[in-house]
């Protein structure tokens, strides 16, 4: 096998958008690094299942549910 192929591979802490923080081996950064998150899976709407509304003023969905009311 070739030498330097493959990226070092080492121990990081990640810490998540609430606070909690966990140790992980990863090819991010350098050994010891500390990785804060952004977004995960306890504050993202497509985890979470919150945070999305549907806005239409007249629009394609309100001439849908209009044509469509008496429809059962």
């Amino acid at each position: 096998m070739k030498k330097d192929l493959h990226p070092d591979y080492h121990t990081i802490k990640v810490v998540m958008t609430d606070g909690t923080e966990y140790m992980t081996r990863s090819t991010y950064g350098k050994e010891g690094d500390t990785l804060v998150l952004d977004i995960d899976a306890s504050s993202h709407p497509a985890w979470t299942g919150g945070g999305q509304k549907l806005l239409d003023r007249g629009g394609r969905v309100s001439r849908f549910k209009d044509k469509f009311k008496g429809f059962v």
